[in-house]
């Protein structure tokens, strides 16, 4: 009976709000500067990633099963950071801290889908692609394949919609009969399921089995490839090859160590201790807007043969003009 009466008691104070309230920053003074330089930041990030995308579209030498990881890299940087920062800079700059319900669902789907998941996977996969290049270099081009790596992307984005999917339909179960203050600058999970005033022990749930799965098994599994790889660095006897090799690595090194590291500490740290909602939040924001700024430079842009590609680009697209003169 008193199970009875607790159930219809929660159905009773079932609340679905109107809206939310975003709250950002509290207490610093010309903020505002800050969301300008994110403006920048997305900026420069949107025309790097779309460059990439164009030059490896355009360009057939770069169909290669590497070059589609790299192409769905920067489609996922494009996609995340055009979902979230004009989102943000609307909020705060023009003040429009208020989103209604649903929208706040659907703004948390995409940003969580796009921001933490695919970065994570198509990192996984890059790994996988090297691991195979160094280890079984005589198989890699029978193993490595454009259809293979298709599967595992096709993977990642099926796998990053249902658990996101889940975690959003949680979110829908809840009762919000207090605040409706988001302490974040965005439409964040754990703030809002923070806000319910019934049960959350299922969404807590759900933010774990998130955690572990997008963020700690994908970044074990990178570790562990490595390790294999600086075995098999160890048994090449050329020092010159060795070198060559590890060249072939460092790009993804640092974008391994860019996104992981900050996600992993922010999330460590809320769990371990209190940590300010302002330091929470610029973490956040630097986070999930710098790497797709960095991500295009340091890979792609770097790469010798995407390098030749927009040179080759370039040339042809000037060879006309030059014909008329």
């Amino acid at each position: 009976m008193d199970v009875f009466n607790a159930a219809l008691k929660d159905n009773i104070t079932f609340v679905r709000p109107a809206y939310f309230v975003i709250s950002g920053f509290v207490g610093i003074p010309n903020i505002k500067y800050y969301f300008v330089f994110l403006f920048f930041v997305y900026s420069l990030s949107f025309i790097g990633n779309v460059t990439v995308m164009t030059v490896i579209m355009m360009d057939h030498t770069l169909r290669s099963p590497k070059h589609v990881a790299v192409f769905n890299l920067a489609l996922t940087d494009l996609l995340s950071s055009s979902a979230l920062v004009p989102k943000v800079i609307d909020t705060f700059l023009f003040n429009h801290r208020y989103i209604s319900y649903n929208n706040c669902l659907t703004y948390m789907f995409f940003c969580l889908t796009l921001i933490s998941i695919m970065q994570s996977f198509i990192l996984l996969t890059m790994a996988y692609d090297r691991f195979v290049a160094i280890c079984f270099p005589l198989r890699y081009h029978a193993i490595v394949t454009n259809a293979s790596i298709g599967a595992m992307l096709l993977f990642a984005w099926l796998y990053a919609a249902i658990i996101t999917g889940t975690a959003v339909k949680l979110i829908d179960r809840l009762s919000f009969c207090e605040s409706l203050v988001v302490k974040s600058f965005f439409c964040d999970h754990g703030p809002i399921f923070y806000l319910a005033c019934n049960d959350t022990s299922l969404n807590s749930i759900m933010a774990y089995v998130a955690f572990i799965s997008i963020m700690c098994i994908p970044l074990l599994l990178i570790g562990v490839t490595y390790v294999c790889i600086s075995v098999a660095l160890i048994r090449i006897a050329s020092g010159q090859e060795r070198l060559r090799a590890l060249k072939t690595c460092t790009s993804h090194l640092i974008l391994v160590a860019i996104f992981f590291l900050p996600f992993v500490g922010t999330n460590i740290a809320a769990v371990a201790s209190t940590i300010h909602p302002n330091a929470r939040i610029i973490n956040s924001t630097l986070t999930q807007t710098i790497p797709p700024l960095l991500n295009p430079l340091i890979y792609a842009l770097k790469t010798e043969e995407v390098l030749t590609a927009i040179k080759t680009l370039f040339k042809r697209n000037r060879r006309p003009h030059a014909v008329t003169k």
